[in-house]
């Protein structure tokens, strides 16, 4: 016997379904599910007296002979190319599968194998969309990338050295041994992380001694003095090195006007 639930007792259960809108937390920007990649009847969600169970969702397939480590059940994808409820499969730590999990012994339409090696994360109700990037970061405390983890955001570009005046008032990273220590502190984080290195001088030396060291980008900060001669020998490092340059542009006029900083 067909058993029938209403649009709202399906999307309490397991997320929103095709046609459904979905409002973006307190905003007026409302989406609409365009696909499901789910086989009705054959949804599969873990917990007691759930779907994934062995000999249920769950099959007797090993990861080596193709099921996934992991996988992400009833998830909202919104991406580039689509706003989309699917199952998404991971293999070695990276997404390798989006469409219909479950067991293929049992399900029909099953394109991510559920196996007794196979974890499960919790999807429905949620959204899964591509990490943020946030591409001015003080890095004044490692309690930041906390907060930018909560927020969604996996990548971090800025500068900085711990709580110093210098970290507060610009996002530079200056000299190879702050650099280096910089470095060493990142990696303890599941977080992507690039430094820029001080961009103000006049003279090549000292930035590419931050180069070497490590700074994916230079940061001219008028703080630090960003005259037209250490505009034109930042911009010609970075050229020269095919790095990026960031410019906090001289606000009060010490060194010109708009015109020169364009012009420099």
């Amino acid at each position: 016997m067909t058993t029938k639930l209403s649009r709202a007792a399906y999307a309490d259960m397991f997320g929103p379904t095709t046609g459904d809108r979905v409002r973006l937390a307190d905003t007026s920007l409302l989406i609409e599910v365009e696909k499901d990649f789910t086989t009705y009847g054959e949804e599969v969600k873990f917990g007691g007296g759930k779907v994934i169970r062995d000999g249920m969702g769950q099959s007797q397939i090993s990861n080596k002979d193709g099921a996934v480590d992991t996988v992400i059940t009833n998830a909202l994808i919104v991406d580039h190319w689509g706003i989309v409820k699917a199952d998404i499969g991971l293999k070695n730590g990276r997404i390798a599968a989006i469409g219909k999990a479950g067991n293929p012994d049992i399900q029909p339409n099953v394109t991510i194998i559920i196996g007794p090696g196979t974890d499960v994360i919790a999807g429905e109700g949620k959204i899964l969309t591509a990490g943020g990037f946030d591409t001015h970061i003080h890095f004044i405390s490692p309690q930041q990338i906390e907060h930018a983890l909560m927020s969604g955001v996996t990548s971090l570009l800025g500068g900085g050295t711990g709580p110093s005046a210098g970290t507060n008032a610009t996002t530079c990273t200056p000299g190879p041994w702050h650099m280096a220590r910089m470095i060493e502190a990142a990696d303890a984080f599941p977080v992507n992380v690039g430094f820029s290195g001080k961009g103000n001088a006049a003279l090549p030396g000292s930035l590419v001694e931050m180069i070497e060291a490590g700074a994916c980008a230079l940061k001219l900060h008028e703080d630090w003095g960003t005259t037209p001669a250490a505009i034109d020998n930042c911009l010609s490092v970075a050229d020269d090195h095919d790095i990026q340059v960031m410019i906090h542009t001289d606000t009060l006029n010490e060194s010109g006007f708009v015109e020169d900083t364009i012009k420099a």
